[in-house]
């Protein structure tokens, strides 16, 4: 990627190019769940569909199973993520400590979400193991996206400013 039009241009096109990541974050994530529900018997969540549809102006009710909604938010989070993955690889950060912060910020941004739309609980509260396979799925999706970020975003803003002197 060159840096024709300026740190924006960079940034906007490093977004963009995120977004591809994105999708194949999403689609590594539900491969998984399918796999993992399969194995565990775990059944399918809509916590992320009802709280679309919260965020909408919709009251479901806990029984409902809006699959589309639930579609939806998954990708559209996965997509937003991978925009920010995208920005972040061109800033510099790179390889596991991106698929670090991206996890992370997965679980943060559905549990902010989540708990204050009401449409979730604190994974404090989850039955045991829950966590952790919320965890890995996070993290599949955000090695998926970034393995894809990072063949189609170069990190040329990495900086060296601030290494010698904080």
């Amino acid at each position: 990627m060159d840096t024709t039009g300026g740190r924006r241009a960079v940034l906007a096109r490093a977004a963009g190019r995120g977004l591809v990541g994105g999708l194949a974050g999403a689609a590594a994530m539900a491969a998984g769940q399918a796999v993992e529900r399969a194995v565990t018997g775990r059944p399918a969540s809509y916590v992320a569909g009802r709280t679309l549809l919260l965020l909408l102006g919709r009251r479901p009710g806990d029984d409902e199973r809006p699959v589309a909604a639930t579609v939806a938010m998954q990708v559209g989070t996965s997509v937003a993520l991978g925009a920010l993955r995208g920005v972040w690889r061109a800033s510099g950060l790179v390889a596991v400590r991106g698929h670090v912060a991206q996890t992370v910020t997965r679980i943060l941004l559905d549990q902010t979400l989540e708990n204050a739309t009401g449409a979730g609980a604190p994974p404090r509260t989850w039955r045991r193991g829950e966590a952790v396979v919320e965890v890995l799925h996070a993290a599949v999706a955000a090695v998926a996206t970034g393995l894809v970020v990072e063949r189609l975003v170069d990190p040329v803003l990495e900086s060296r400013r601030g290494t010698e002197s904080h």
